[in-house]
């Protein structure tokens, strides 16, 4: 017979005080669950690719007013989409 504490059951206790100290602080935000008709399918991935151009649209204009203006930070940018 095996006396004392074995290697294994000592590390199983600090994995349920992780479990725990993650079920204390919950991920922030809404939760989104993924639709699953196909048209609420087609819907939401013609939502997500216009957000897209829409952002990227957006980088564009700051990349442009950078290389015009003021905004120095973003003049770095202006080299990587080609203004």
């Amino acid at each position: 017979m095996v006396q004392g504490k074995t290697k294994g059951l000592q590390s199983k206790a600090s994995s349920s005080r992780q479990a725990a100290k993650a079920a204390a602080n919950p991920k922030k935000g809404k939760r989104y669950i993924p639709p699953k008709k196909t048209a609420l399918v087609k819907q939401a991935s013609m939502r997500q690719s216009l957000t897209a151009k829409i952002n990227k649209s957006i980088e564009q204009q700051m990349v442009s007013a950078a290389s015009a203006g003021k905004l120095t930070i973003m003049k770095n940018t202006a080299d990587v989409y080609g203004r």
